[in-house]
């Protein structure tokens, strides 16, 4: 198919179609889930043509595809550059704390953004209800090269440390930096129930020194053996 002509000219080059096709997409598969977003719909609202989704995505399963990476490689790229810059810092022998706080605020930061943080939290919930990804996305473009890099990190930093219990280690931090997120949001949306504020920051000390406790622990742990 061919895209017409009033959609590469202007303001409307090539790159600009196709980012507000994904701002479409993203607003559309938020509001009425993937199968109630059609793509005459999304065309529409970004004011192309029809013949634009297939000719810059090939269907709505890739374009629902890239919505999803414009979040997840972004927040990859920044933990595993928070990652590198401790290591590359400390000459190869990070700090634990400081290895922990750096990656910690750079998983956070990204959720914690008011608009990014509520546009993928309705993307996330509307997933689990209606699982439409690849099985091996989120593994292969997230996971896998976050804790590749982890990996190698937390070996340098904790010497000594049992390496089968990394994969364990870091699901761990992930899992209660997700929480602090989810309360802080919470907490935000009951502002005048009388709870005492959520200081996210706070939070964050108490899961690194909570985890690097724990961390050393498994070292000690394997030096016991």
């Amino acid at each position: 198919m061919v895209v017409s002509q009033d959609n590469k000219t202007n303001n409307d080059s090539s790159k600009g179609v196709r980012d507000r096709l994904l701002d479409a997409a993203e607003e559309l598969f938020c509001e009425r889930g993937f199968e109630g977003a059609s793509i005459r719909d999304i065309a529409a609202t970004a004011k192309c043509n029809i013949a634009s989704v297939n000719y810059y995505f090939g269907g709505k399963e890739q374009l629902y595809q890239d919505v999803w990476r414009r979040h997840l490689i972004p927040m990859r790229d920044t933990r595993i550059i928070s990652i590198n810059k401790v290591m590359s810092e400390s000459g190869g022998k990070p700090e634990l704390e400081e290895l922990l706080k750096a990656f910690a605020n750079s998983f956070i930061g990204p959720m914690v953004d008011d608009n990014r943080e509520r546009q993928f939290g309705i993307l996330m919930a509307r997933e689990w209800i209606d699982r439409r990804l690849p099985a091996n996305m989120f593994f292969d473009d997230v996971i896998k090269p976050t804790m590749a890099a982890m990996h190698k990190a937390l070996v340098k930093a904790c010497p000594g440390l049992d390496e089968s219990k990394i994969p364990l280690i870091v699901m761990s931090i992930a899992g209660q930096l997700v929480q602090a997120a989810h309360i802080k949001t919470i907490f935000e949306q009951v502002s005048n129930s009388g709870l005492p504020i959520f200081d996210l920051a706070e939070a964050i000390e108490h899961i690194v020194k909570f985890s690097a406790a724990g961390i050393r622990a498994y070292a000690e742990e394997k030096k016991d053996k």
